[in-house]
């Protein structure tokens, strides 16, 4: 308790750790954190899903350089800002160099923010040195179960040093590690919160037993959730037909939580980008910071008009796919000095692997089609045949931003595409 009274004062100006303070001060999301280092069975990373509020859900990722862009905005906009978060849409510390690459400029330039990171904890124990060099003194940790085998039906994976890991086994290195970082954070006086998910007929036993064990080693708040899981967000448990807690059932699982962690009940599951506020998500300061993504100045390419580039992502945060096994190619427009998302266009898939790929050019028609009016196409793979039929069409295939975000190998596509010297480069290498 000595060590919350000393952080009273940013207890106090903390939507999530405080409810009077949820009234008063906003936060802001910042969506740095593309990639995850497990997948939970409840979560879906959606990219562009303005009317949807719930973790993962994002408008737009961003650079360490565009987030700092965009607090310098949302300061002169919101002069109740107070806290600055790391919540996704992947885990922020399986993005570590992007995560703290934001906090270090936003330590020299905003130094009054608060920083706080929300994570699964699966890297948790080795970071927290770092979490502390950058001046993050409030983490939550997303805590479902205790139990292995319980862990084991929500988790479908983690990715631990350097493979995959599945079921029970993966269930309890996460736990470990969850626990040996939580217990090493409180150490050091950052202040814990913990989340965790109801999910019903799966881990209603464990949400006591998860209390009393946060609230012996010191953590402040427990925020327990209910799961969110409409068939159409994509989820596994939203397919399975696994439906969230009532709420008569949600309060009589609060009601079993009787250790010394402060009961967290005024959570709104807020989006990965989520601006204002808590509760009342300001979208049009969202659209106007994220939608319309600011680039550093540099080397931009002045009086040009805008061009429309075309990208093949399975979820708009990563270029990951092949031409070929696209449904849908997402189209920007990238104008003097900024990206802007234009609409997405769907296609028939015409590559279903090795064996059964169709690379006819009648078989792209509507590739080639879809993508008329753009100057070029950035995907992971791409077959020789419909490399050619788009350069008939003057649509230039690029394929050398594979597992890149797609908004950073937008604007890099755009300003080599714009540059005469660079073109000229890669023309002659061609020739020799």
């Amino acid at each position: 308790m000595i060590q919350h009274a000393a952080c009273e004062k940013s207890i106090q100006e903390h939507p999530c750790y405080s409810e009077e303070a949820s009234h008063r001060y906003a936060r802001l999301h910042l969506p740095v954190a593309p990639a995850c280092n497990i997948q939970c069975r409840y979560c879906h990373r959606k990219f562009d899903c303005a009317n949807e509020s719930r973790p993962g859900v994002v408008s737009a990722l961003l650079t360490p350089e565009q987030a700092a862009l965009r607090v310098d905005a949302a300061v002169q906009q919101l002069p109740q800002l107070k806290v600055i978060g790391f919540a996704g849409p992947g885990d922020p510390l399986a993005n570590r160099e992007r995560v703290f690459a934001t906090c270090r400029t936003l330590l020299s330039s905003h130094a009054g923010l608060q920083l706080c990171l929300s994570t699964n904890g699966l890297v948790l124990p080795e970071s927290v040195d770092a979490i502390i060099a950058h001046g993050i003194r409030h983490v939550t940790i997303t805590v479902n179960a205790l139990d292995p085998a319980i862990g084991a039906r929500i988790y479908s994976w983690i990715f631990w040093r350097r493979r995959r890991r599945y079921g029970v086994e993966a269930a309890r290195i996460l736990i470990e590690q969850q626990l040996a970082g939580m217990a090493a954070l409180i150490a050091r006086g950052v202040l814990v919160k913990i989340n965790t998910v109801l999910i019903p007929d799966f881990n209603d036993e464990e949400v006591a037993r998860i209390n009393q064990l946060v609230s012996r080693a010191g953590v402040f708040s427990h925020n327990v959730m209910p799961l969110i899981s409409a068939p159409e967000h994509g989820t596994c448990f939203g397919r399975m037909g696994v439906m969230g807690p009532s709420e008569a059932r949600l309060n009589e699982v609060r009601g079993q939580c009787a250790g010394s962690a402060r009961l967290m009940t005024h959570c709104r599951q807020c989006r990965a980008d989520a601006v204002g506020l808590l509760g009342e998500d300001d979208a049009s300061l969202r659209r106007e910071h994220s939608r319309v993504i600011p680039i550093l100045q540099g080397a931009r390419p002045a009086g040009e008009a805008p061009i429309l580039l075309a990208v093949a992502s399975s979820d708009g945060r990563l270029v990951d796919l092949h031409f070929g096994h696209a449904r849908s190619f997402q189209v920007y427009r990238v104008h003097e000095s900024r990206v802007e998302f234009v609409e997405e266009r769907s296609v028939a898939q015409f590559c279903l692997g090795d064996d059964t790929c169709v690379e006819e050019r009648s078989a792209i028609a509507g590739h080639l089609e879809a993508l008329r009016d753009c100057r070029a196409v950035i995907c992971s793979r791409i077959g020789y045949t419909p490399w050619e039929a788009l350069l008939a069409r003057g649509v230039e295939p690029v394929n050398r931003h594979a597992s890149r975000p797609v908004v950073e190998a937008v604007w890099q596509t755009a300003l080599r595409l714009r540059d005469p010297a660079t073109r000229d480069r890669e023309r002659q290498v061609l020739a020799g």
